[in-house]
């Protein structure tokens, strides 16, 4: 792998493992180190690097300083009962420009992608998200982007670049490789009605912070995710305050954690990212101890995968189809693996959506369904295939 991008690990994130236990991850991962050269990614299975990048972070100058904080809080934690092989490549700098230094976040996570390895991307401005979705172009397929943020980040068509203007770059500028996007906790306080409104326009999903907080409503938005963003603003300034864009209200530790092992369960997440911390903020490292506890259960979900998405046979489903009085028929599917339901959305074979033919989905969809009340999710992803 070209690392010229990639700088060790501080040596202050490693120093403190002489006191800790040869079984904690710091001792059992590959890192890359001043000591030691770029780490073998030979049956790597997930990669974590750092970006060192703050200029277009709304209110949070700061958020790309101090990422060995959050690594020294990872390294000495235990793994679990895992079979993945994980490797620490270090930090992107700061490039001359903000451009440079997504070329470089831009390139790493190509190359990863390209070797089915999954980036873990720590630091700087939520911003990275635009960055990380143009990294698949080449793969030249829709994608879905499901965010954790109390806010939009929609901004104008004519703002630059920002953590607060991203999403409108995503949907707006071309090659347009989405098709769908999903916003996990975002408080009506924060954004327009007319915000609001624009994702429903656009048959875009969005749960309320009270309604994620049920999480059962959300487990579908992250199995049918292909990026994972979370701005650590999301959760409430008490359980993490380095962030200067906190709020009072938020998902607590033990949820963010929970959301973040959805992730790592899905089949389909291939990049996972942690934005918007703010060390200078940081009270007795009580965020950077959460957003390792966020990394260790993204990476618990990914080794607890078992590969239930129906891409073919159907042998291990149980199939049920619902006739609906004024429309087609909608087919559910449940997996008799882990009892998680999909239902499907009939296109021609050579539609360029062909991936996102079956739709994640709660038992409730279906029992809706059989009450003639057409999900939600099926709607608007059918409005989206027209």
């Amino acid at each position: 792998m070209n690392h010229d991008f990639l700088v060790p690990v501080n040596d202050a994130a490693l120093a403190h493992l002489v006191l800790h236990s040869p079984k904690c991850l710091g001792k059992n991962i590959r890192i890359h180190n001043f000591q030691q050269s770029f780490p073998d990614l030979e049956d790597v299975k997930i990669a974590i690097f750092g970006v060192q990048e703050d200029r277009n972070s709304e209110n949070n100058f700061g958020c790309g300083e101090n990422l060995h904080f959050i690594r020294r809080k990872f390294y000495e934690l235990f793994p679990g009962d895992w079979n993945v092989e994980i490797a620490d490549l270090g930090n992107v700098l700061k490039g001359e420009s903000v451009t440079d230094t997504y070329f470089a976040v831009a390139e790493i996570i190509t190359e990863l992608l390209d070797r089915d390895i999954i980036p873990i991307i720590i630091g700087g401005g939520q911003d990275i998200t635009y960055v990380n979705y143009r990294a698949y172009d080449k793969r030249e397929q829709t994608l879905n982007i499901t965010t954790v943020d109390s806010r939009f980040d929609l901004g104008n068509a004519d703002d630059e670049l920002t953590s607060q203007s991203y999403l409108t770059k995503i949907f707006m500028q071309t090659p347009s490789n989405l098709f769908n996007y999903c916003n996990v906790g975002y408080q009506t306080y924060f954004n327009s009605q007319e915000e609001i409104e624009l994702l429903d326009d656009l048959f875009f999903d969005a749960y309320r912070l009270g309604v994620a907080k049920e999480l059962e409503n959300i487990e579908p938005a992250f199995r049918n995710a292909d990026i994972v963003s979370i701005d650590i603003g999301a959760v409430r300034q008490s359980e993490a305050p380095a962030n200067n864009n906190a709020s009072p209200n938020g998902f607590y530790g033990e949820e963010i954690c929970a959301i973040s092992r959805y992730a790592g369960l899905s089949d389909k997440v291939s990049s996972f990212g942690i934005y918007e911390y703010n060390s200078k903020l940081d009270n007795n490292f009580q965020t950077a101890s959460l957003i390792a506890q966020m990394i260790w259960y993204f990476i618990e979900g990914v080794n607890s995968r078992v590969k239930d998405y129906p891409f073919s046979g159907k042998e291990n489903y149980q199939k049920f189809t619902v006739l609906l009085l004024e429309d087609d028929p909608i087919i559910f599917y449940k997996s008799n693996k882990t009892g998680r339901w999909w239902m499907e959305i009939n296109i021609l074979s050579d539609n360029k959506y062909k991936r996102h033919a079956l739709i994640p989905c709660t038992y409730k969809d279906y029992t809706d369904a059989t009450k003639q009340i057409i999900p939600e999710r099926w709607y608007k992803a059918m409005k989206k295939m027209m």
